[in-house]
Order: structure tokens, then C-alpha cells, then sequence
């Protein structure tokens, strides 16, 4: 990509810059932070596998939703009110083998920014954060190779010049990068039938290519194609995935305007497969198309003007089972297929006003509508969930039946108007304060009852029924270096309001749910915090130590005469964790050792308990507690790993990677069920009547040998 900067004194020529040593103070935008592929290999992982997911958990803001868990929270955000970016193309489940591993191999990556707040006004579409990942190019003056062998998984890149380099270069360059895991290439030496014939694996692929078509023209084609399979011989197949695809075109219109144009394509599909008996394959997909242009124009020295519009249409496929099979009697069923556009344009301006002043403002307007559907859904008195005052619970409404609407009728179009405001006022070289606003429309809503990523996750579009989610955020921060930029200080206060948040009423499923709007009620967030960073960037030792205070709450009053959930009073979301610290360090031993650390404390995640039962009808049934009223107990660990390079030779070089996941075996919960104790230790005893807790964990110590090299 062509990167833009003005000169001091004129605009002369467009030039390619890396990030400045102060721009953790210099810089307009706040709550930003940012990675490249170097800092996320140096974190120890579960496996030895660099992950992507788990190094940005380490950042201020961010936490996961669970141990071992693919997705992220940021600032009080659920995991689907992240963006995620892979080059442009929205990555709708970032995660491999359950949430264990991200979808994003270290080694076809080149830098990660996060927007947690201040988000420019180029982004959109979720509530929390905008996670942009840009892939990796390969060497456009020679071939290049490198890869890893692990426990887990093994992975492999090549690049280089399409042609033979010259002495500028070649015009052009490609990357391939793809990595697969092979245990299910050991399970088959398992002597236990239940096990040697079932299948566990992942794999993904990148590419990455750019020819330069000229002095002024660049183009680039990318794309990932990622897979999870697990097979269950008489019992079940699963599989899921992601696909995407960015075509985009760089054009410089001069020294003061540039012009980024992209087509860009993002699918998530599942497959599950049920047998024996009754066989049956449930699919379900969503894939989005999206075009769009982007201009930066270098007006005069202080103005900096950003604009431009782009259009993504969506469809979705919530579910289609299907029999397998002579044998089965299961019947064909298709649930609700919709489409959407969702339109925007937008323009942002920097303004330099002094020395000390710049400012950030602009405005996105962004518009939404469904594109036909199956039918339109009527309920009594239009409520499509109702309290039945005599059971004391809310269960979906009376259908009075469909209305047929027309192939492409724009549905329920919503316009969303988005401000954006930055300011940093500079006091000197090391130290200024930050202040920003902006709202964020999100106009796709993940249906799941669990609190990270799935690969059963279901996605709907807004509709009649179900609005737009809406937040709006200010924070302000201060920001300083120390020791010619050698140390960063950051502190950030907080404050975002969410509007149109839906939450569950109890007993739903969403799974296999014709009508989500049935199963939900409607209510609004508030998440409030302050974050704090030291970071050191340069020297044998580096790293960072930041901690969070943060709350996240949430009040859904009831319909119909309802009391809605804990009363309609505001209780915590399930990823609410008050306090959160995360230490992370490489130290540089000497040219051949480094040793690399990182530890992590967090308040335990909310959860509803069983608090006593009763027998109705012959069946015991539990009563529970308030929503989210306990909490897990605390959650820490502590990784290290050791890092030996080889002698360099002429061809390459090698190095193996030793590390240990959670060290001193803290058994971490994960989640707590409940079991009525029994008169003797097997089934054959009868119940006492008293229910014990039983923890679920995931992790104890893992040690892991990597061994990666590059020629």
C-alpha cells in the first residue's frame, strides 16, 4: 500500500514511512494499538502456536470471553461487535478447533492496528472495535521461504518476484503461506475403537500478489481459505470455515491525492452431519460482497481530508437440513433466507489549528435495508414475545400468520448518522492529552447463547422486529514517552452507552429458530473503565504491563406487563470482568537466547447458578438465581518460553522455539455444572439429594518444541 505524508514545509512527493518512534504522542487518534507479526511470535501460545487473538487479549480493554476461546471483548463489547479485517474482508469466525487457535497465521501477517475507540470514519458496521489486519508481501527482489514444524501443526511460506528483479525491483510480487494441524494423522494408533477412526484437524491457506501497472497504479490480489473438520464415525461430522477475497487498485492522482478502490468478497459456512438412523446435514452460511472507494487528499499543510462510499450486500442462510440418505424420514426444511444491503458514504478531516491543536471531525451516514424475504411474520396485538403472568415467564407470541412480500422489495431501510471527533492538544515532544467521541451503527446481530465464537454461530439481519444496535463512546487519555521515546505511558477513561441490545429470555434456543424476535427481549448497555499501559519498545528487554478497572452492565426491562430480566434492573453481561492485568516481556539474552513471558490475572466471568429445584409432573426441575448474579472464581496463568537461534549460514537459518502454557498448572475455570451426589461412587447408587459443583478446565501445563526456519 502507498502511505501518504506531508512535508514540513510543502507538498512535494508521496513517500513511504514506517511509524514514528513518538506516535504514541503525536498521533490524532486515541485507543489505538498496534502489532506486527515479530511482537506476536515472541508470545508464548498454548502449543507453541503464535496466535493473534491471544496476543491482542494481553492489551489493555481486551479480554476473552473464555480460556482457550477464539474471540475477544473490547471495552464491554461482545465478541460479534468486533470488526475484523483480513485485507478489507470481514472474518466472521477468527478461530480453529473450537476457539483454541486463531484463523491467522503469524507467518503471512505483517501488522495489526485495533480501533477501540476514536474509530475513523472509513470504518463501521460494529458497536466496539475495528481489528485490521494486513497480510504480508512477498520479497519483490528474490525468493524467500520460512516456515515451522510444531506439535500441533507445521506451516510453510514462499514468496518472491513474479519475474527476475532488476535493479529497482521487480513489478511485481507474490506470498503463499498455508499451515495445517495432523492429529488426526495419530489418532488411528490409538488401539481404542471409540477413538482411532475419528478425525480432528485444521488447515488455512494465504495469498497474497501486487503488480505495479505503472508510476501512479498498484494492484493487488489476496485471499484466505480456511477449513475445520471433525468426524465422529456413528455419531456426527462437523465442519466450518472461512473464505475471502480483496481486489483492490491503488491510484495517485498526484502528490496530494490518492485513491484506494477494492471489490471485496467474505463467506462463513458450516456443515454438520447427524447419523446413524435418522441421518440429516444441517448447513447454514453467510457471505457478504462489498465495494468501495477511498480517497486521501492532501489539501494544504494543516488539512488532511478523507472521504469516500462503498456498498456491501449480505445474505443470509440461517439453516437448511436435509435428509441422508434412503433410510431417513427426516424432512426437508429451510429456514428464513433474507438479503441485505447496507449502503455508506463518509468524510473526515484532519486539522492541524497550532502546533499544539489538532483536531479530527467528520461524519458517517450509513443506510440499511432488507431485499425481499420468505414472508413477512404477524403476531397478536404485534408482539412477538408475551408475558404469561400465570407461569411468571415470557415465551414467544401468537403467530396470526405470513404475508408474502415481493423477490427484491426493500424491507425496513434504516439510515444511521455516525460523528466522529478526535483531539490531541500537545504540551511538548513526550506528552499530550487525547479526547474523542464517536457512534457506531451495527446493523448485524449474532444469535448465540455463548459468550465467544462458535462454529454453530447464526447471524440476522436488522428487521421490523429486530433494531439496529447503536453505541456511542467518549474517552480521554493521557499519553506520554520517556528516555528518547525508549519508554510509552498511556491512561484512558471511558464511557460508552449502547442502545438496542437484545439479551435471551430463559430457556431459548436459537438453534434452528425461525423466528429470533421470539425468543428475545430489547434492552440497553452502559461499559465504563480506565486503562492503563507502560511499554517498552527498544533495548534486550521489551514489552508492556497494562491493567483495567472496567464494568459492564445491562438493563432489559419488560413487555407486557413483564418484569423483564433481574427485575428490569441493570445486571452484568457475561463478559463483565472488573479487573484485568497482563504482563508481557521478551528479554534478549544474547544473540542466540531470548527468554519470553507473560502473565495474565482476571476477575472471574459472570454466571447463573442453580439454586434449589422442584418436582413437578415426576420431573425435577432447577430453579435458578438472578441472571449473571455469581462469578467464577478468579482467572490466572503464567507462560514462558525460550527461544534458541542457529549459527546463521549462507542458505538460512533455523531456530527452535521451547515454551510451557501455564506453568504452575493453575487449574482455571472454565465454567461450573452441578451433579447430585449418589450413595456409592458409580452409577449404581442412589441419589443423596445433595447437588456438588464439579469445575470444567481446559488447560493445565501444556510444554511445546517448535522448530522454524527461513532461507
Amino acid at each position: 500500500d502507498f502511505h501518504l505524508t506531508a512535508a514540513s514545509d510543502v507538498l512535494k512527493e508521496v513517500v513511504v514511512s514506517a511509524n514514528r518512534a513518538d506516535e504514541n504522542v503525536t498521533q490524532l487518534g486515541m485507543s489505538v494499538e498496534k502489532l506486527n507479526a515479530k511482537i506476536v511470535k515472541q508470545i508464548p501460545a498454548v502449543l507453541g502456536e503464535a496466535d493473534l487473538l491471544k496476543s491482542i487479549q494481553l492489551l489493555p480493554g481486551v479480554t476473552a470471553p473464555t480460556e482457550g476461546s477464539g474471540g475477544f471483548n473490547v471495552r464491554g463489547g461482545a465478541a460479534d461487535q468486533n470488526l475484523v479485517l483480513l485485507d478489507e474482508a470481514i472474518v466472521y469466525n477468527p478461530s480453529h478447533l473450537l476457539g483454541f487457535f486463531s484463523v491467522f497465521n503469524a507467518d503471512a501477517i505483517k501488522d495489526v492496528t485495533l480501533y477501540k475507540g476514536g474509530v475513523p470514519a472509513r470504518f463501521g458496521g460494529r458497536l466496539s472495535s475495528v481489528l485490521d489486519i494486513r497480510m504480508n508481501e512477498g520479497n519483490n527482489k528474490k525468493f524467500e521461504a520460512a516456515g515451522g514444524i510444531g506439535l500441533l501443526s507445521s506451516r510453510l511460506t514462499v514468496g518472491g518476484p513474479f519475474t527476475r528483479a532488476r535493479e529497482e525491483g521487480a513489478r511485481g510480487s507474490f506470498l503463499i503461506s498455508g499451515r495445517r494441524s495432523y492429529a488426526d494423522l495419530f489418532l488411528p494408533l490409538s488401539s481404542d475403537t471409540t477413538i482411532n477412526r475419528n478425525k480432528l484437524y485444521f488447515y488455512d491457506l494465504n495469498f497474497r500478489s501486487n503488480f505495479r501497472a505503472g508510476k501512479n497504479d498498484h494492484l493487488f490480489l489476496s485471499g484466505y481459505f480456511g477449513r475445520d473438520v471433525i468426524d465422529v464415525p456413528n455419531g456426527f461430522g462437523n465442519s466450518w470455515g472461512n473464505a475471502t477475497a480483496t481486489l483492490r487498485w491503488n491510484h495517485l492522482f498526484g502528490s496530494r491525492m490518492f485513491m484506494n478502490t477494492s471489490l471485496v468478497y467474505s463467506n462463513y459456512d458450516y456443515l454438520i452431519t447427524f447419523y446413524p438412523g435418522n441421518s440429516c446435514r444441517w448447513q447454514s452460511a453467510l457471505e457478504n460482497i462489498n465495494a468501495k472507494a477511498d480517497f486521501t487528499w492532501f489539501l494544504t499543510n494543516s488539512h488532511q481530508l478523507a472521504f469516500g462510499f462503498g456498498s456491501i450486500l449480505y445474505r443470509f442462510e440461517p439453516g437448511t437440513i436435509n435428509p441422508v440418505g434412503s433410510t431417513s424420514t427426516v424432512t426437508p426444511t429451510t429456514f428464513g433466507r433474507s438479503r441485505a444491503i447496507e449502503n455508506y458514504v463518509y468524510a473526515q478531516n484532519e486539522h492541524r489549528i497550532s502546533k499544539a491543536l489538532t483536531l479530527g471531525y467528520g461524519l458517517r451516514v450509513s443506510h440499511f435495508a432488507q431485499l425481499g424475504l420468505d414472508s413477512l411474520r404477524r403476531y397478536a396485538n404485534n408482539q412477538p414475545v408475551v408475558f404469561d403472568a400465570q407461569l411468571n415467564n415470557y415465551r414467544p407470541g401468537t403467530l396470526l400468520g405470513r404475508d408474502p412480500v415481493r423477490t427484491n422489495e426493500v424491507l425496513n431501510p434504516t439510515f444511521g448518522f455516525e460523528p466522529r471527533f478526535n483531539l490531541n492538544y500537545t504540551f511538548n515532544a513526550n506528552q499530550s492529552l487525547k479526547a474523542s467521541y464517536h457512534r457506531m451503527y451495527q446493523y448485524i446481530h449474532l444469535l448465540s447463547s455463548s459468550t465467544a465464537p462458535t462454529p454453530l454461530d447464526i447471524y440476522t439481519p436488522s428487521s421490523s422486529w429486530i433494531k439496529p444496535q447503536v453505541a456511542d463512546q467518549w474517552a480521554l487519555g493521557y499519553f506520554r514517552n520517556f528516555r528518547q521515546d525508549q519508554f510509552e505511558l498511556s491512561a484512558e477513561v471511558y464511557y460508552k452507552n449502547m442502545q438496542n441490545q437484545f439479551d435471551f429470555i430463559d430457556g431459548a434456543s436459537p438453534l434452528l429458530n425461525d423466528a429470533p424476535e421470539t425468543i428475545i427481549l430489547n434492552g440497553h448497555s452502559r461499559a465504563y473503565g480506565l486503562e492503563m499501559m507502560v511499554r517498552k519498545n527498544t533495548g534486550r528487554l521489551t514489552g508492556w504491563v497494562s491493567y483495567t478497572l472496567s464494568r459492564t452492565e445491562r438493563k432489559t426491562p419488560g413487555i407486557g406487563g413483564g418484569p423483564g430480566i433481574n427485575q428490569g434492573n441493570f445486571y452484568p453481561t457475561n463478559y463483565d470482568k472488573p479487573h484485568n492485568v497482563a504482563i508481557t516481556g521478551t528479554y534478549d539474552l544474547s544473540k542466540r537466547w531470548s527468554l519470553s513471558a507473560n502473565f495474565i490475572f482476571q476477575s472471574g466471568r459472570p454466571i447463573t447458578y442453580p439454586v434449589a429445584k422442584y418436582t413437578f409432573a415426576g420431573l425435577s426441575i432447577p430453579e435458578y438465581s438472578q441472571r449473571t448474579e455469581h462469578r467464577l472464581p478468579a482467572y490466572n496463568r503464567m507462560d514462558v518460553a525460550a527461544t534458541q537461534k542457529n549459527r546463521k549460514k549462507r542458505k538460512g537459518q533455523g531456530q527452535w522455539v521451547f515454551g510451557i502454557y501455564n506453568i504452575y498448572n493453575r487449574q482455571n475455570a472454565a465454567s461450573i455444572t452441578f451433579r447430585e451426589e449418589l450413595t456409592n461412587n458409580d452409577e449404581t447408587g442412589l441419589g443423596t439429594g445433595i447437588n456438588k459443583a464439579y469445575k470444567l478446565t481446559y488447560f493445565g501445563l501444556v510444554p511445546s518444541v517448535t522448530y522454524e526456519f527461513k532461507f
